[in-house]
């Protein structure tokens, strides 16, 4: 996936039964983040995997 704010991420996702993991990796930084939600809505959980890797790189 590439989003004009990060660049290029890669995203991953592993269910575990009804729930998804969510893995966001910044490919430049190497940054990786994670969420987890119902794995009917993986796109929302998505959603929140990204927002929480644009905060971390904006953390520092």
């Amino acid at each position: 996936m590439t989003d004009d704010a990060l660049g290029e991420v890669i995203v991953e996702f592993v269910r575990n039964g009804a729930y998804v993991k969510c893995s966001a990796i910044h490919v430049a930084s190497g940054r990786e983040v994670s969420a987890m939600g119902p794995a009917n809505e993986p796109k929302a959980v998505e959603r929140i995997a990204v927002a929480k890797l644009k905060r971390a790189l904006a953390a520092g």
